[in-house]
């Protein structure tokens, strides 16, 4: 019985081995001659190669001939007849017509060389067995396997050295070659600055994003790779040139110079089929001083190199009874030359460490557990945290396969997937993420494994895949300008880019958002230009200044409807809009009614469309001021002398200058402050002024209809403007009639506003003439009280309203409440009187009924008493302190002055009985006896008055 693998198998197969450099198309012949078979099997050295090879293969069989297996990925249909697998994952027990396996030199790698020297001696097709790879391994080949056919492919194009360039100076199609991480990043981020964007391509990503990431470049959005080794086996790319950032890189155990035969593994990815490549170093590198040796340059020109001496190889009969065998099985060398046996890889030393763990080495009952336990321990470590965290992994997982059911449970399966679902965070956390998922992917499509395997199969597929694709994202996000990379392209193909504006405003070159253009303001889109900012800009100053002149034209002859005065905040920096877009400013005038226009400042906006604009701007400007306030320049045009239709004056006399006061306050002015003009205007005077639209009021002069909101929001813009406002108070809102007051506020803002300043409020000047007009026909009957339906035109009570009605002349004098009662029931009133009447006659009437008579006065006598008491409630409601607020009407000359006026403290004191005023309020005590006013029934005051008489009279 055979216990060691150390011979090529004995079979019929042809046996081929087709060597050559890169670029000579074996691949493409090995799958050629495995398509003329009814069957076979190629073995690729990449996931990413075998899932390329996979879909071409498809594209010619169907897929329901086609299988493919990774570690991580099967596809296998029922009739498979060809399968497309990585070396590992090959079935070797399954029979086929024709086997392939390529970069069989990579029998010599340290890490993985033991499976492709398995391959390559014991694998075989039932037909035709094809070996393919570098001239480095023919000599051991044709040591270890007797009648290969040996067959030489040359290369298609050539292979050139160029001197080290800077890299800003890397040419077109370039891939930029480092063997670290960090590195990778590093000069990915200086390309991206210099080209424009990059792809990248490293082993540590997933197979997905890798693809991704060469789609990427393939498809010309980039023009530039940084990759490590990863590149130079099986990716199909189309470099013209290589260059090396490094040429040293750390192998796992340390750091060593690249051999020959591994640069120009790598080199050779430039070029290919029928087009010549060229390689060589960067000024920055490392080897910046030399470049590459003369000897190093001549072996990759010429593919001259060493050949290897010995291949890496284990054993593959092992011996599963006990844990101890297996270890012993693995432990044989070879004995024969060209073979040496690998060193103890993670899976042995996984293995031993398991075996000697209690628990588990109580269930080693026999070979099948021990293949068992040695089966998972080959799990790739695709984590890289650390070796006992692997250990430990697959010791759960060995425990669960080993219990009764005999399958991973799917809890365990949800709860480790869980974490890795996300697919937020930077290009590290992703990575992390992705290496965790593909271990659970690995163990999800080992057959008989886990529970529902079809569906965590899908599951864990699902969730690398959108991980996969989330860091593809985070990459060209980082480290590609996708836009400049287009440009770039486009402006060699064309020779220049095209720009256009969409409707909407968008701004694009050759497709690409740029910015968009407001009114005449072109905004940049915040990311659009960087790198390619000089190129953008030259293709779109042309077609923005043909817009801007179109736009010109087109608001040079806009309707007034689609242009609006937006008033902003604060008031000075209100807007003159088109279409809802800012294009101009108003400004401080010669005048306060000619405020000037001012084009928003804007870099495309230059000459003749400039001028066009403004011109425009003034124009509009004065017409919509002149139509909101159109009452007020007819104001203005009758003051500076415009004639009727009969040719006279619209306005004459002290009148005109009356006007000229008026035009010069916006249209509003206190008649306190014209009142001795206002007397000598005659009434045809008077007459002309009403005409014109003004209200001659008690209070004021005004305006009615420069009381609207718009109006009185111009008028206030107009005044802050001329008079450099800056910081107004805040505006009143349109509909109130009484507004408390900024103490700090000039007076003029609220009359401005249209409000007049009364103590610590405002009213609205229309609101306060009612008011006045109101009080007026009360205060004709006499002292009047608080009035609800005054308080009520102005919004106001208490001490507010009282300031409010003693600006209307209105003094106030607090009576208890029975003289309050006496005061007001002399007020003179026809409706009262006619009640009193009918009071009267319904007594007499009762006076007849005698017979009734005492048990009426008894009973009146108590509803008297309940009068009189709810009559004095009544009053105690009105002034809770007792007291009650009379008005009298005390026009201003007939106040008594106060002290210390002139003249005043010239008189002599009065000796003897003063004599009553005979004009003035105080004519109502004269002592000529007063007509008894009739009671009002309705009046608190009036009943309780009433009733105390009836009181009086029973006694």
């Amino acid at each position: 019985m055979k216990n060691i693998s150390n011979q090529a198998a004995e079979t019929k197969s042809h046996v081929k081995a087709v060597l050559g450099p890169t670029n000579t198309g074996k691949t493409h012949l090995a799958v050629a001659r495995m398509l003329g078979h009814a069957s076979g099997m190629i073995g690729l050295p990449l996931r990413l190669l075998a899932r390329e090879i996979y879909d071409r293969v498809v594209d010619k069989q169907g897929n329901t001939h086609v299988a493919l297996i990774t570690g991580e990925e099967k596809i296998v249909p029922k009739n498979a007849r060809y399968f497309i697998c990585t070396v590992e994952s090959m079935p070797v027990e399954r029979t086929v017509d024709f086997l392939a396996i390529d970069e069989v030199q990579l029998a010599a790698d340290f890490d993985r060389g033991h499976v492709f020297t398995d391959r390559l001696l014991r694998s075989r097709g039932r037909q035709e067995t094809m070996l393919l790879g570098s001239e480095t391994i023919r000599p051991l080949i044709k040591h270890l396997i007797p009648d290969v056919e040996f067959i030489t492919r040359p290369r298609f194009s050539e292979l050139i050295y160029v001197e080290p360039k800077k890299l800003s100076r890397l040419p077109r199609r370039s891939a930029l070659i480092t063997f670290s991480t960090n590195n990778v990043y590093a000069y990915a981020e200086m390309l991206r600055r210099a080209k424009g964007g990059v792809a990248v391509v490293m082993g540590a990503l997933s197979p997905r994003t890798r693809n991704a990431q060469v789609e990427l470049y393939q498809n010309g959005d980039v023009d530039h790779v940084v990759a490590t080794d990863a590149i130079g086996m099986g990716l199909n790319m189309d470099i013209d040139h290589v260059s090396f950032a490094d040429t040293s890189k750390f192998d796992g155990r340390t750091m060593r110079d690249l051999m020959p035969s591994e640069l120009a593994q790598i080199a050779g990815r430039a070029g290919r089929y029928m087009n010549n490549g060229t390689f060589g170093c960067l000024t920055e590198g490392a080897d910046y001083q030399s470049g590459l040796s003369p000897e190093m340059v001549y072996a990759v020109e010429n593919h001259q190199f060493a050949p290897l001496t010995v291949l890496q190889w284990r054993n593959a009969y092992i011996d599963f009874s006990r844990a101890e065998s297996v270890i012993r099985s693995l432990a044989v060398v070879p004995k024969r030359s060209g073979l040496t046996r690998t060193m103890d890889k993670l899976d042995l030393d996984t293995f031993r460490k398991l075996s000697e763990t209690t628990d588990i080495k109580d269930m080693l009952g026999g070979p099948a557990a021990v293949k068992m336990l040695w089966e998972v321990c080959q799990i790739p470590d695709f984590r890289q945290v650390s070796d006992d965290e692997h250990a430990k992994l697959c010791a759960s997982i060995y425990r669960q396969i080993s219990a009764d059911n005999g399958r991973i449970k799917e809890d365990w399966f949800a709860e480790q997937i869980k974490p890795f679902k996300r697919i937020q965070g930077d290009i590290d956390a992703l990575s992390a993420r992705i290496a965790y998922v593909r271990t659970l992917t690995y163990i999800s499509n080992r057959s008989g494994w886990c529970e529902n395997q079809k569906y965590w199969q899908s599951q864990t597929r699902d969730v690398e895949d959108r991980l996969s694709d989330a860091l593809h994202e985070r990459l060209t996000k980082r480290f590609v300008s996708r836009r400049t990379s287009v440009l770039m392209r486009e402006l060699r193909q064309k020779g220049k880019l095209m720009a256009n504006i969409e409707t909407d405003g968008g701004v694009y070159v050759e497709d690409h958002f740029i910015g968009t253009i407001e009114g005449f303001q072109f905004k940049e889109d915040e990311g659009a230009f960087g790198e390619d900012s000089k190129i953008l800009r030259n293709a779109a100053d042309k077609t923005l200044k043909e817009e801007i002149k179109n736009r010109a034209e087109e608001f040079n002859q806009a309707e007034d409807g689609e242009i609006s005065l937006i008033f902003g905040d604060p008031l000075t920096r209100s807007t003159i809009n088109w279409r809802g877009i800012p294009v101009g400013r108003i400004m401080k005038g010669t005048s306060i009614l000619t405020p000037k226009a001012l084009v928003q400042p804007t870099p495309v906006l230059q000459g003749d469309a400039l001028n066009l604009v403004q011109a425009k701007l003034e124009r509009w400007l004065e017409a919509h001021i002149a139509d909101v306030l159109a009452p007020l320049f007819a104001l203005q045009e009758a003051a500076n002398g415009a004639k009727d239709e009969e040719g006279n004056d619209r306005i004459s006399g002290m009148a005109r200058g009356i006007a000229f006061q008026m035009v010069e306050k916006l249209g509003t002015i206190p008649r306190r402050l014209i009142a001795k003009d206002f007397k000598e205007v005659d009434s045809a005077g008077r007459f002309q002024i009403k005409k014109l639209g003004v209200w001659l009021g008690a209070t004021s002069l005004y305006i009615p209809a420069l009381l609207k909101p718009a109006p009185a929001q111009l008028r206030l813009l107009l005044w802050a403007l001329f008079n450099d406002q800056e910081r107004l108070p805040e505006i009143p809102p349109a509909g109130l009639c009484t507004i408390k007051v900024d103490q700090k506020a000039s007076r003029v803002f609220y009359e401005v506003t249209g409000y007049r300043v009364v103590g610590e409020n405002a009213v609205r000047l229309d609101m306060l003439e009612r008011l006045a007009n109101a009080a007026r026909e009360v205060s004709m009957k006499g002292p009047f009280p608080m009035d609800p339906d005054l308080m009520s035109l102005v919004g106001t009570s208490g001490t507010d309203f009282i300031e409010i009605m003693k600006y209307l002349g209105y003094v106030t004098k607090e009576y208890d409440v029975a003289e309050a009662a006496e005061i007001l029931a002399k007020r003179k009133d026809d409706k009262q009187e006619k009640t009193n009447e009918d009071v009267n006659s319904k007594a007499k009437d009762k006076e007849e009924d005698k017979s009734s008579e005492k048990t009426e006065e008894v009973s009146n006598e108590e509803k008297s008493s309940e009068k009189l008491e709810d009559a004095q409630a009544k009053v105690d409601e009105v002034k809770p302190a007792e007291k009650v607020v009379i008005f009298s009407h005390k026009p201003e000359n007939t106040r008594r002055r106060p002290q210390g006026k002139p003249n005043q403290g010239k008189k002599k004191p009065f000796k003897g009985k003063k004599k009553h005023a005979q004009k003035g309020p105080m004519v109502h005590k004269a002592n000529a006896p007063a007509k008894k006013a009739s009671i009002d029934p309705d009046s608190p005051f009036a009943a309780l008055a009433g009733l105390k008489d009836q009181m009086k009279g029973k006694k």
